[in-house]
């Protein structure tokens, strides 16, 4: 059971929207029950936890291919029976279903979080043009490709892969349409057990793109951005610098 009062409208019941859309992909990663949602709380299965092992991440990555492949309606739309918005952590993330997907990330996943980010004083005055920078780039389509919208999990950090009697089982979502780098940019941004593992097996589902590798810091632009949002100045500097780093790729 998780609770929170006052939590802000919708959020449990984003996530609990989340959780069944990802759910509904045939083929894809296990994902964690619901029994019952309230506005101010969720009650989840409970997951018994194991460590984790190379078969496990193996069929992971697998699967997780199989996720993005089921599809969403347009990039940045929320969970089918979802209108919106969706949460990552505590903060509000619009879905807004977008014709590109860099219209997309830029304006609803890294700027909402620029100002609040300055406000903490964790993004300085002349990071955040670089970072307004790549988001301009982004935003004119310059990454974008012919990948359709993948069902993404949205938070994809490795406290959301639980290791569970050989198979992994994924919890708490921001699950929208949006371009499936974003996820395995987010395994790899705070580490996941046996990720070498997780991307081979993903790239024989569904080989990655030539040159993924060198977007991750692109899509790792909306993580860093979340957490300079109220995560401390680290978060910042690590932020400008991925946005550096997306500049460089053209």
């Amino acid at each position: 059971m998780k609770e929170r009062r006052g939590a802000p409208d919708g959020f449990f019941e984003a996530e609990a929207a989340g959780l069944a859309w990802l759910r509904d992909a045939n083929g894809g990663p296990r994902v964690v029950g619901v029994h019952d949602v309230a506005p101010d709380r969720i009650s989840l299965e409970r997951v018994t936890e194991t460590r984790p092992d190379a078969a496990a991440a193996s069929a992971f990555g697998r699967a997780l291919a199989v996720m993005h492949d089921a599809g969403a309606a347009a990039f940045g739309a929320p969970p089918d029976g979802w209108g919106g918005p969706v949460f990552i952590g505590s903060r509000r993330q619009p879905c807004d279903p977008a014709a590109a997907w860099g219209a997309f990330y830029a304006e609803q996943r890294v700027r909402p979080f620029l100002g609040p980010a300055v406000e903490a004083g964790n993004l300085s005055t002349a990071d955040v043009e670089v970072v307004h920078h790549a988001c301009d780039l982004i935003a004119a389509g310059a990454f974008d490709d012919d990948d359709r919208p993948a069902r993404l999990h949205g938070d994809l950090w490795s406290g959301n892969v639980l290791w569970a009697q050989g198979a992994v089982v994924l919890i708490d979502p921001a699950a929208h349409g949006g371009h499936r780098e974003t996820d395995l940019a987010m395994l790899a941004l705070f580490g996941c057990p046996f990720l070498d593992r997780v991307l081979a097996a993903y790239d024989v589902e569904h080989a990655l793109r030539p040159g993924w590798e060198d977007r991750v810091p692109l899509h790792q632009l909306n993580p860093l951005a979340v957490h300079a949002a109220g995560h401390g100045s680290a978060y910042g500097a690590a932020l400008a610098d991925a946005a550096r780093r997306t500049l460089a790729l053209v």
